[in-house]
């Protein structure tokens, strides 16, 4: 039993002893609630393309969740929502793409809570967040792309990701979403017709359709058309970048945020190569499937589960026949990507992006940090136990690293470098430099290093700076790792205002100074944050394979 299975489960016990509890009725005279006085006795109801929809209010900030903003056949491009008649509830979770099945917790569970929902091919639905649903008003508008590459996650699987917060620190409106994932967002089967030559795109087609959404209707929540910015994280970085890849993409948006993802290499990539390859995935899974290419519509009917697991099984052995093993590319994960074919996403920025201001930063451990490494007694070292694991990391390059270290984080522990993903920081140069090579905006960069105070101390990891981002730190799922302290408190006011301050004006705001190669002016949010040109290009050489391995007993 995996956990959405047990999740489910209790769901269902849950519901069935919520009906059978009854309530006493009032006695006589008993003074009952007021109805008149609940702020949803008459909720928020705004007119879109499609109809009206019902929203709630929860506090100052009206939110709207799970309207449609397109449909789809499987494989096939999004197109209009029907008009509906009559008012159509935005109350509740619109469904979330199916992904392949998850059997166990993640390692990062207790620090960044997941959630899981109801799962339906049918899943392009965005919600909303703002401080006044109207047209006369007009406010910044931001869309957040949910991180888990282009094979996993949801706008509502992390408790970090709800919007209520970011809006009324910031009175703007946010935006999230979903959209086509895994095989049913990537699956090239172009080869077998022409109903199918953009089927390698609709999970990012259904991204510009969400885009064209807001472009068209968002005026009504509040919002302005004119100044939308899009952010995510991880995949969601990645989205983030490849729409200014997407010629289609032109004029939906006006600035972007790319948080640990989004590296700019498609221009490394040979079109060509990229196709046959997605192409022989999709022969491999009809293989699988036993169809052969005249049944390619069958494709269209195949259960999801069994579709997921063909097609994994596919990509996992073209990844092995071209030498790259079972963990390669298009192996372990799946395989599921967004290629370049310089004809929907071209491998080079297109024109119009040279206008779009970029945001793009990681965090100080990524996927390298104590949450997964380390005896959880970095902080407690004696000075013996630290040489000992920083000689068994470093060799004779130890007293090198430690001063390189020291150089760039002065106020860091000698035994986090450890604990550092050098691996992150070039991709992101690269991204920043290759994007100066004809912007007319400067670009920003960030590295966010805050530890969050259990179990030792967590280095920063995958993920840890979106609760600060989305002014969540005191939601009660996450509270418990942050700690609510005044510390995380104040930082999560910096962050979220570095964020607010981009969407509203293109730049992030006092202490920012812009990226360059020459002067590499990052900041660095921690207990303490500055911006200050970091200079770690040496300490990344000096660390080679090694950065990250952690220290202790029982390292991995």
């Amino acid at each position: 039993m995996n956990r959405r299975t047990l999740l489910s489960g209790a769901a269902a016990v849950g519901g069935a002893l919520a009906g059978m509890a009854i309530e006493p009725a009032p006695a006589m005279g008993a003074k009952t609630v007021d109805g008149a006085s609940s702020p949803n006795l008459n909720p928020p109801v705004v007119q879109v393309t499609g109809g009206k929809l019902r929203g709630f209010r929860d506090g100052k900030t009206s939110t709207f969740l799970g309207i449609p903003y397109a449909e789809a056949e499987r494989f096939e491009m999004p197109k209009a929502v029907k008009p509906w008649e009559g008012i159509k509830n935005a109350q509740a979770w619109g469904p979330v793409c199916p992904i392949p099945e998850q059997n166990r917790p993640g390692p990062d569970e207790f620090a960044f809570p997941h959630r899981y929902w109801l799962q339906n091919e049918a899943c392009q639905v965005l919600n909303i967040w703002t401080q006044n649903a109207s047209a006369s008003v007009k406010k910044p508008v931001m869309v957040w792309m949910h991180g888990g590459g282009f094979t996993n996650g949801s706008s509502m699987e992390s408790y970090a990701y709800d919007g209520k917060n970011l809006s009324g620190f910031g009175d703007v409106v946010l935006v999230s979403l979903n959209h086509r994932l895994n095989i049913i967002g990537t699956m090239d089967l172009s080869a077998y017709g022409t109903q199918y030559e953009n089927s390698r795109y609709t999970g990012m087609a259904d991204l510009v359709a969400a885009l064209q959404w807001v472009q068209q209707n968002i005026a009504q929540f509040g919002g302005d058309p004119g100044n939308v910015t899009i952010f995510g994280q991880s995949g969601g970085g990645s989205k983030v970048t490849r729409l200014m890849h997407m010629p289609v993409a032109k004029g939906l948006f006006h600035k972007a945020i790319a948080q640990s993802g989004g590296g700019l290499n498609y221009r490394t990539v040979e079109p060509a190569t990229a196709i046959k390859r997605q192409q022989a995935i999709t022969a491999a899974t009809l293989k699988q499937l036993g169809l052969t290419g005249s049944e390619i519509d069958k494709l269209t009917k195949v259960p999801y589960k069994d579709l997921i697991i063909a097609g994994t099984a596919a990509a996992r052995e073209v990844a092995q026949a071209a030498g790259g093993g079972a963990g390669g590319r298009g192996g372990g994960g799946g395989g599921w990507d967004v290629i370049a074919d310089d004809r929907y996403v071209m491998r080079e920025l297109c024109d119009w992006a040279d206008t779009i201001p970029l945001m793009a930063g990681t965090v100080f451990s990524e996927m390298q940090g104590t949450m997964t490494r380390g005896d959880g007694r970095k902080n407690e070292w004696s000075q013996a136990e630290t040489d000992e694991n920083l000689t068994k990391a470093y060799g004779e390059k130890k007293a090198q690293v430690v001063a390189e270290f020291q150089k760039a984080f002065p106020r860091k522990k000698v035994q986090d470098v450890l604990y550092f993903a050098n691996g992150s920081r070039p991709g992101v140069k690269q991204t920043l430099a290759w994007k100066l090579e004809k912007s007319k905006t400067p670009v920003w960069n960030y590295l966010f290093a805050w530890e969050y105070p259990v179990d030792g101390g967590i280095t920063a990891f995958h993920c840890s700076e979106i609760a600060f981002a989305f002014h969540n730190v005191n939601e009660p799922h996450i509270r418990v790792a942050t700690g609510g302290g005044p510390v995380a408190l104040a930082l999560q006011d910096k962050v979220a205002g570095a964020w607010l301050s981009f969407a509203k004006l293109g730049n992030p705001g006092v202490g920012f100074k812009p990226w360059t190669a020459a002067e590499p002016n990052t900041m660095v949010f921690d207990t303490v944050s500055e911006c200050k040109p970091l200079h770690d290009d040496q300490l990344i050489t000096l660390m080679g394979n090694t950065g990250g391995r952690g220290g202790g007993r029982g390292a991995a």
